[in-house]
């Protein structure tokens, strides 16, 4: 800068801040700018997980043990609400919904579908008069106990007969005053566990 010709008013005040110390940082400034900076990511984060929840998955903690063999008491688990927008419920899916009688939110398994006629004597349960549906995902309760029977009954369109793995210790279509399951009332498809550890539900 020693043979620099000064021409502009810019000019010369860069000639004569040369070697002038940086100003010192304003703490005060970068720290709100840093504040603002996180502040929209968790807004935007909080959003997206909530849109999240009401609009394509469905959260549940498992309280009791209707499920078990399955799904265990206090697991976590997914289900993705829009399952049967292009499929009906199907046979064995594991649901998420709430309950004819209370409301209240369940999950168990699709046993009878629509238009079917269902019993069950004896912990076996008959379609149409039939015998026959899978039983390696049921646990008895103790003594081997099976649950109650449930007479033979013709399972309206648009609704479901759904049963807990855990045949002796779980409340579903066999007690309750309104035994079938509204598709209206189907929250979603369980897709997964993950808490504790992740397990494909899909298929189970």
């Amino acid at each position: 800068m020693a043979n620099f010709e000064p021409k502009t008013p810019q000019d010369v005040i860069a000639l004569a801040t040369e070697g002038a110390p940086e100003p010192p940082p304003n703490i005060k400034k970068e720290l709100l700018t840093e504040a603002l900076h996180w502040g929209v990511v968790v807004v935007f984060a909080v959003a997206f997980a909530l849109a999240m929840n009401f609009l394509v998955i469905v959260n549940a903690h498992i309280p009791t043990g209707s499920m078990e063999g399955t799904i265990q008491v206090n697991d976590r688990v997914i289900a993705f609400r829009h399952s049967y927008r292009f499929n009906d419920p199907a046979r064995y899916d594991i649901i998420i919904f709430r309950a004819p009688d209370d409301g209240i939110k369940n999950v168990k398994r699709i046993i009878g579908l629509p238009g079917e006629r269902v019993a069950i004597s004896n912990g076996r349960v008959y379609i149409n008069g039939a015998y026959g549906i899978r039983e390696d995902f049921i646990m008895p309760g103790p003594q081997g106990y099976l649950g109650p029977d449930f007479a033979e009954t013709l399972i309206p369109e648009g609704h479901f007969f759904v049963l807990g793995d855990s045949r002796g210790n779980s409340r579903d279509s066999r007690n309750w005053t309104n035994p079938f399951v509204e598709e209206g009332r189907i929250m979603g498809k369980v897709i997964f566990r993950y808490f504790p550890g992740f397990r494909n539900l899909s298929e189970s």
